[in-house]
């Protein structure tokens, strides 16, 4: 993304403060409008039974100011499937973030988006955004309520206007009784159309892979012997930025890849472009490898296709460059040595990631 569309960006973020300022109702209970004779009737939603899973830390997102109701959510999925959030009604945010790749891309290496405009960088997926500090590859997005803003108005992507897609969901039929079920009348204000979208992505929790299973020492799971020494392989060479139950320590490292113009003219800095910190010049968040086997691409900009190939990049490939990661440079030498056998092996214990039950949730799906 270039430092104009940062820009852009920010400036919607301020006017979306603003906005809530002004909106807020403060987590008040509405009341309903009586008839003649009759008494108030208190606003009421239904409380969405979501649980932090046993193995996970506690969220960081504050559960306490957006708490979660099965109305909420349901509005929430309902704006996450719909195209009218962007401009030519052609891209909703499932298409970018298909569940049965995890909330990735599989189709192209690149995000796309209106008239089938390219963008520079690989989709990520959607999973335990709870516990996410940052967003985007380069961290441009530190809350999640307001994470919607940057596809929406990105030109390459859902190419429209927040301003605009807040008055089509007010024009709409279908949305204004939704929102007075979710927040107590059918006022769609920026605030509760972000908490909303919030509301279904913090549903997303990925949690539930064999190796969750078997770290919970839960019945009649085990890793087989290739599982157990690909366990050994990535403690030793992956978990330092891999690490904890997301599988990503959130930090902003250089693995190591040969540059690539991200478009005919610029290269992709990386977090640089957000810091204008040269310590930080082509350096990338480190992304989750939860359900990892099905969200390829791989990389920032989707420059693998397979396990195999990013594991080929770390055993032969890494770049001596100053801002190498020092965990992958071991001895004076980069990269990460692997026989045939460990690669084989590490990528049999990556595949235990794999959650089938969130990818097959119907929950997540469309109605």
């Amino acid at each position: 993304m270039k430092r104009w569309q940062h820009v852009g960006i920010l400036a919607s973020i301020i006017f979306y403060a603003v906005s809530v300022a002004c909106q807020s109702d403060g987590g008040k209970v509405e009341p309903i409008e009586p008839g003649p004779g009759t008494k108030p009737v208190e606003f009421q939603t239904t409380p969405y039974n979501w649980k932090k899973p046993a193995n996970f830390s506690d969220p960081r997102y504050n559960l306490s100011k957006n708490p979660l109701t099965v109305e909420g959510v349901a509005l929430g999925k309902t704006l996450f499937y719909d195209g009218l959030l962007s401009k030519d009604g052609s891209i909703s945010c499932a298409f970018c973030h298909q569940p049965t790749a995890g909330f990735a891309h599989n189709d192209h290496a690149l995000s796309h988006g209106i008239s089938d405009k390219i963008g520079t960088r690989n989709v990520p997926g959607i999973q335990n955004v709870a516990w996410q500090e940052a967003f985007f590859w380069d961290g441009g997005i530190v809350d999640l309520d307001l994470l919607p803003i940057s596809p929406i108005q990105n030109p390459v992507e859902m190419g429209d206007s927040l301003a605009n897609v807040l008055q089509k969901v007010r024009s709409s039929g279908q949305y204004p009784p939704m929102f007075k079920a979710a927040f107590g009348s059918e006022e769609v204000t920026t605030e509760r159309f972000m908490k909303a979208l919030s509301q279904f992505m913090l549903t997303m929790v990925s949690a539930n892979s064999k190796y969750d299973k078997y770290a919970r020492k839960e019945a009649g799971v085990s890793l087989t012997q290739q599982e157990t020494r690909g366990l050994a392989l990535f403690q030793e060479h992956c978990a330092g930025c891999h690490s904890g139950e997301l599988f990503t320590d959130q930090r902003y490292r250089n693995n190591g890849l040969r540059m690539q113009l991200a478009n005919s003219k610029d290269y992709d800095l990386g977090r640089y472009q957000i810091t204008l910190d040269l310590n930080d010049y082509n350096k990338f968040r480190v992304p989750s490898l939860r359900n990892i086997e099905r969200t390829s691409p791989y990389m920032h900009d989707g420059r693998f296709l397979t396990l195999e190939q990013v594991l080929e990049h770390y055993i032969n490939d890494v770049q001596d460059t100053p801002q190498l990661d020092p965990l992958l440079k071991k001895n004076g030498k980069p990269g990460i040595p692997l026989t045939p056998n460990e690669k084989s092996d590490l990528i049999a214990f990556l595949r235990t990631l794999t959650d089938y039950e969130f990818l097959e949730n119907r929950n997540f799906q469309p109605n």
